[in-house]
């Protein structure tokens, strides 16, 4: 049976980190991703909340509007659930599994979510800005502060 359990917001800090550090693993800057993981020990487990952010969407069954699902759909739903249960029993081996796991995550994004035209890279960057963009949502701006949004370019 499925997790129905809504994910609790990701605070903005820890998006941004995770999305960081997802980046410099696919760009193989080696001394960033280094960086990245060193300042957010948490690192497998946040790359594990923003894959499951990911995975579940894109291989949840359709809603009751797309008409009957076939028996591909349930394969595939059951696919992401253990794709996602996978990375969680990974990232409790420790902050050392973190680029593991970035990998694994870059290349599902690279394989269900990149058209012919489009570079990973640029995937990411669009799943860091609505994932942050939700994590603000969640998390708005004290009073008196002015909120940042980040923009696609």
């Amino acid at each position: 049976m499925p997790d129905t359990t809504p994910l609790a917001p990701m605070p903005p800090h820890t998006a941004i980190s995770a999305f960081n550090y997802l980046r410099a693993v696919q760009a193989d800057d080696v001394d960033a991703a280094r960086e990245f993981a060193g300042a957010e020990p948490r690192m497998p487990e946040l790359l594990v909340d923003v894959a499951t952010r990911i995975v579940v969407p894109v291989t949840a069954l359709p809603g009751p509007d797309a008409g009957e699902p076939c028996e591909d759909t349930f394969a595939l739903e059951a696919l992401g659930r253990v794709f996602v249960t996978s990375l969680r029993i990974w990232a409790q081996a420790g902050p050392d599994a973190a680029e593991a796991i970035a990998r694994a995550v870059i290349d599902f994004a690279a394989q269900f979510l990149t058209e012919d035209h489009e570079d990973v890279a640029d995937v990411l960057q669009q799943l860091e800005a609505v994932g942050v963009g939700q994590a603000l949502d969640a998390h708005p701006a004290p009073a008196g502060v002015h909120p940042v949004r980040m923009s696609i370019v």
